[in-house]
């Protein structure tokens, strides 16, 4: 084992080296690229076996992934935002084949405006395509994520694809202390890939459906993709388990921080968790009992782990990094919907929406959202979603606001 300092990119890159992929459909985009130029080097250097193919988009590179995993070679590859986008039909399209590979998605917001800093608004579009998806908050998780996901994707009880995301800039580029493993220990973690009877071969040609069927044959096959996604709940606790067994680390489905005495509760997912986190402790340190909770597996969704660690608090408060226009958080609302009806349902549940685009959350926003909670814990009256936005904010986009209308206005005029 080796202790060094990566970014979440090479991280992600050392994940796909330790598992031994074969193959690596790319094509670059920022703020993804650094993990294709990492594992390119190693294969010129000659210091991992595979292969890399550069695609001419990512809808090409996808199918590509797809197409290989169904052959019988392990596959790995990584997007972002916009691309992730534009491959979007082979997303939908690869997991209804059941190709069981990785794919890292760099959090990156989506256009329009454009933006290359993170928010969740890119991986949430592809949360009901059949991939599953496992959210990071580390380096070092990013790593443990892409192995523990082969070993998800490749169980004869779940054959779909899986997305380990973790956020552009705040984690992609930031260096923190990760421990790679030696290979003969991933061995004893993650065998090689048997692809069972998902094989095709070129020399042979076969095929395993029709290309387009009726509704009966095609509910029943979108039904059976859904329950090998809820097969994997279970797997995944399994595999987190046997993972810890064997390199001494914990990657709960959703990891609960100081939440036994809690009576608020912050829930958030990715790398921003960690600010709350912090915040937790402060809010701690000041006589309040505040906890954190942080799904790690976003699909399937982990309802019951959640009913279970969110049961008897009296307010929570669900901060998404995305938005769903004319919803609102997508978080929040897939939340709602597993604790609506349940015995111990916490009293209110709250939406808050920041970090879009990479805007910072403050510990002060941390404490004014643990106040809010309370306050509509003990009132009774849940306020409308709330977007975390600061005075001096609103002052600095009415300036830029005025700018423009003035200069619109002398284009116009010529005065």
């Amino acid at each position: 084992m080796t202790r060094t300092l990566l970014t979440g990119n090479a991280a992600a890159a050392w994940g796909a080296r330790l598992a031994s992929v074969d193959y690596v459909p790319a094509f670059p985009i920022t703020p993804q690229t650094e993990i294709i130029e990492t594992l390119a080097a190693w294969l010129d250097r000659d210091e991992m076996p595979g292969r890399m193919v550069m695609l001419e988009s990512e809808h090409s590179m996808i199918t590509a992934a797809g197409a290989a995993a169904t052959s019988g070679v392990r596959v790995f590859t990584a997007t972002s935002s916009q691309g992730l986008l534009y491959g979007m039909e082979m997303v939908y399209t690869v997991a209804g084949w059941r190709a069981p590979f990785v794919m890292v998605n760099v959090s990156r917001g989506l256009a329009t405006p454009l933006t290359l800093e993170p928010d969740h608004t890119d991986i949430m579009a592809a949360r009901d395509s059949g991939f599953l998806q496992i959210h990071c908050a580390s380096c070092q998780e990013v790593l443990d994520s892409v192995l523990i996901a082969y070993r998800l994707a490749e169980d004869r009880r779940v054959r779909l694809p899986v997305i380990v995301n973790l956020d552009g800039f705040y984690l992609s580029f930031t260096r923190e202390p990760v421990e790679i493993p030696e290979p003969a220990t991933v061995s004893r973690f993650l065998p090689p890939f048997d692809a069972e009877s998902t094989r095709f071969s070129a020399s042979a040609p076969t095929s395993q459906a029709v290309a387009v069927l009726s509704g009966t044959p095609y509910s029943y096959f979108r039904y059976e993709t859904h329950l090998a996604a809820l097969n994997a709940i279970s797997v995944y606790d399994e595999t987190a388990a046997a993972f810890a067994d064997v390199f001494g680390r914990q990657h709960a489905a959703v990891e609960a921080y100081r939440c036994e005495d809690a009576d608020i509760v912050f829930v958030m997912i990715g790398s921003f968790a960690s600010k709350a986190r912090e915040a937790v402790d402060r809010l701690r340190e000041a006589g309040q009992s505040v906890g954190l909770v942080r799904p790690r597996l976003l699909r399937p969704f982990p309802a019951e782990h959640l009913q279970r660690l969110l049961a008897g608090k009296r307010g929570v408060a669900v901060i998404d990094q995305n938005l769903s226009m004319g919803l609102g958080g997508v978080l929040h609302s897939e939340l709602s919907s597993a604790l609506y009806g349940k015995s111990g349902a916490p009293a209110v549940l709250l939406s808050f929406i920041g970090g879009l685009g990479g805007r910072d959350i403050t510990p002060e926003e941390f404490y004014e959202i643990a106040a809010v909670t309370r306050q509509a814990a003990e009132s009774g009256v849940i306020p409308p979603p709330r977007l975390l936005y600061t005075r001096d904010e609103v002052r600095e986009v009415t300036k830029l606001q005025a700018i423009a209308h003035a200069e619109r206005n002398e284009l116009e005029t010529g005065e």
